[in-house]
């Protein structure tokens, strides 16, 4: 399935310290055929990142890079990432192949049949996925059962990494998140302005700490502490 034509869609890939994997991310993404604007972001990369950002910006005409003179994090360059995105529909895309862009017409599905204003896509709803990190699954489940509880919501997988929604959702969305309270923040607000959210199973791939995984244990507690300081404030 082809995005429609009366839609654009703006692929948003934040990057850190990503040379090993980010030629063969972008790579992917355009190989689908859906994005007509591919945004990076380079967080203030201290590796080759972004000398091979520059070689596909040169290449590529959908790819514009940004970059960040100094690492400010995940949020940080989300939102830089927003600003300058121009589709009517954004995906968020990780630059370290977890995630797997032929799932993106299965993710657009919702928002195109009228259905969604946000598309989740669950790691926890039965698609094929790599087996590591039992402890990071039980925080992302804790995590989501604390959003659940807190915001009187069903999600399965809260701290997904593919988030696709309409841009008009954070257009007008005052994000401050600067790393990886990205994800409880904006769900969190997503959800207190009352956007139509719908899930689909993902696969999913991911890499251990030896690959360069940087989420680390103090980020769940921040996680938690945004879930329960955008309950009560904007």
């Amino acid at each position: 399935m082809e995005a429609k034509p009366d839609y654009s869609i703006s692929v948003v890939i934040p990057v850190y310290n990503e040379e090993k994997t980010v030629a063969e991310t972008v790579n992917r993404v355009l190989a689908t055929g859906i994005p007509s604007e591919v945004i990076v972001v380079d967080d203030g990369s201290q590796d080759g990142t972004r000398a091979i950002l520059e070689d596909l910006q040169r290449r590529y005409p959908q790819v514009k890079v940004f970059f960040h003179e100094k690492n400010m994090g995940k949020g940080a360059a989300l939102r830089t990432a927003f600003q300058h995105a121009t589709g009517d529909i954004i995906i968020i895309q990780d630059a370290d192949l977890e995630y797997d862009p032929r799932h993106y017409p299965t993710l657009l599905q919702p928002i195109y049949e009228g259905m969604a204003d946000v598309v989740y896509g669950s790691r926890f709803l039965g698609a094929p996925r790599r087996p590591i990190l039992f402890w990071n699954m039980v925080a992302n489940k804790i995590l989501t059962f604390i959003t659940n509880l807190l915001y009187n919501t069903i999600l399965s997988d809260m701290e997904t990494g593919y988030k696709v929604f309409k841009r008009e959702v954070v257009e007008n969305m005052p994000l401050r998140a600067r790393g990886f309270d990205f994800e409880p923040e904006f769900t969190a607000k997503v959800l207190k302005r009352h956007y139509r959210i719908f899930e689909v199973p993902i696969a999913f791939n991911p890499r251990d700490y030896s690959e360069g995984k940087k989420i680390k244990a103090k980020d769940g507690l921040i996680a938690l502490w945004t879930l329960l300081k955008y309950r009560f404030v904007d």
